[in-house]
């Protein structure tokens, strides 16, 4: 047994020829990425991905678009959620400059612009809530980032390219590229393209009637342009939960608020607060008028509205 012993303990151990070992390893990599896969927890569902809204028309894709120039941006005063803005006019340089770029020389914020102190306001009583803010007739964003700041999702609807560009300013500035969606649209009452008036030197008064645009600066110079629109019906499935519209169109607010129809006729408990301008020299432009803006939202159930200003609020009693 001993010498058995020996001759066992003598004899070298086996080794896999370097062949074996070069067919083996393809073999050994299938089974670790086999057992990998199997217990990595990526191939699991994740409850919590955040699958983007399709919608008929594309976004306006601010990182694709030309930089506006110059930028003068700043900050927004006596806010409770502040935030920042860039201006797409300038006043009259160098003689009469933009009031807020008066303030901005002498080291002061922008003024407060009262739409955005009202969309806080609201809002601040719907924190918690699921839903969309539409900014219809966004102009710079002053509304749009005002609620955006606040963390609620916003659709902001704006059809002059020089606006948009500053929306995009305000996107980047207050990193909210995630909240802020933006199309570059006028939002009516039917699909197609419609003539609108851009005024320059007051892109805030650009309006789809010629006459409401220069109803208030008769002196500036206006530039018609083709854009694209389509009602908020188009856009809004009924599936997704509206929180606050806003409207400020210079007068279309009647177009506007028919090409909505199923939005607004929503129950109580899921109809969008409403804010609207209610100018009646501006709709009168567009030929309607404040009393049939009212017969409209009585016959899809806002029988409650409180003027505030130049602006109707409205809501389902």
């Amino acid at each position: 047994m001993a010498n058995a012993w020996k001759r066992e303990s003598n004899k070298q151990p086996k080794h896999l020829s370097p062949v074996l070992l070069l067919l083996s390893l393809p073999l050994l990599l299938l089974l670790f990425l086999f057992f990998f896969n199997a217990r990595s927890p990526l191939n699991l569902p994740n409850p919590t991905l955040n699958v983007p809204q399709v919608y008929p028309i594309p976004p306006f894709d601010c990182f694709k678009s030309p930089q506006a120039h110059p930028v003068v941006a700043n900050i927004v005063e006596n806010l409770k959620y502040p935030f920042l803005y860039s201006l797409s006019d300038f006043g009259s340089l160098p003689d009469k400059p933009h009031k807020n770029i008066v303030r901005f020389l002498k080291g002061k914020p922008f003024r407060k612009p009262d739409i955005s102190a009202t969309i806080q306001q609201l809002l601040e009583g719907m924190k918690g809530r699921n839903g969309l803010v539409l900014d219809v007739g966004a102009n710079v964003g002053m509304a749009s980032f005002a609620a955006a700041v606040m963390g609620f999702k916003v659709l902001a609807f704006e059809p002059v390219i020089d606006n948009l560009l500053r929306i995009c300013d305000g996107i980047w500035f207050n990193r909210v590229a995630d909240l802020v969606t933006v199309f570059e649209v006028a939002v009516s009452d039917q699909i197609g393209n419609i003539t609108f008036y851009k005024l320059v030197g007051r892109l805030d008064n650009s309006a789809v009637s010629a006459t409401g645009a220069k109803l208030a600066f008769k002196s500036n110079e206006e530039i018609a342009l083709q854009v694209r629109t389509i009602p908020l019906d188009e856009l809004i499935t009924d599936s997704e939960p509206v929180l606050l519209l806003k409207i400020d169109v210079q007068g279309w607010e009647y177009h506007v608020l028919k090409g909505a129809v199923k939005l607004l006729s929503r129950k109580k408990a899921e109809a969008p607060y409403l804010i609207y301008e209610e100018d009646e020299r501006l709709l009168q432009a567009s030929n309607s008028s404040a009393k049939e803006i009212r017969d409209f939202l009585l016959s899809v159930g806002y029988s409650h509205c409180v003027q505030h200003g130049t602006d109707a609020h409205c809501t389902k009693a």
